[in-house]
């Protein structure tokens, strides 16, 4: 017998003071609080805010997988 998973794909948005990729672990962080089984994620979009001439803060999209439970 062979198993069958059924997976699920959300977006999420992540932001960060410091860098894109604290932009990502924010988001992957806070959703796995309330979501199972993430397995991987896609970095769609990456932009960031712009204040007086410097960064202040970066954002991201991202598309994100998880197993349902079964």
């Amino acid at each position: 017998m062979t198993s069958s998973n059924v997976y699920k794909v959300v977006e999420l948005v992540g932001s960060s003071p410091e860098s894109i990729d604290g932009a990502v672990r924010n988001a992957i962080e806070r959703a796995s609080s309330t979501i199972r089984h993430i397995g991987w994620f896609e970095v769609l979009e990456t932009r960031g805010h712009v204040e007086n001439g410097r960064i202040a803060h970066y954002q991201v999209t991202l598309k994100v997988g998880f197993t349902l439970d079964g």
